[in-house]
């Protein structure tokens, strides 16, 4: 990312914004606890890490119904079917870069 900052003209990086699904493998909250030891001694490691959580959302096969996947437990809250298709909250990403201005 150092790199980047400077082809860019980017004098530094302020925080580091991630987006993380509720369907995903990752836990924010290890995430949160590992960055500090992650970024130790390198051009990251004054930077501020910001977790925004994606909810999981799903599309349910037999009619239609968009709801959530962890609030209805995986089963339509209309038709009690629990064939789906997920439409968001694996995700796990880098949104942002937060620059000083």
């Amino acid at each position: 990312m150092a790199a980047f900052a400077r082809k860019n003209g980017i004098d530094g990086i302020e925080a580091i914004v991630l987006q993380i699904g509720e369907l995903s493998l990752v836990i924010p909250e290890y995430v949160a606890e590992l960055y500090p030891m992650v970024v130790k001694g390198t051009p990251l490691e004054n930077t501020r890490l910001e977790i925004e959580t994606v909810p999981g959302t799903a599309e349910c096969d037999a009619c239609d119904e968009i709801y959530s996947v962890i609030a209805c437990e995986g089963i339509c809250p209309n038709c009690g079917s629990s064939e789906k298709t997920v439409l968001s909250g694996m995700d796990f990403l880098i949104k942002a870069l937060r620059v000083p201005q």
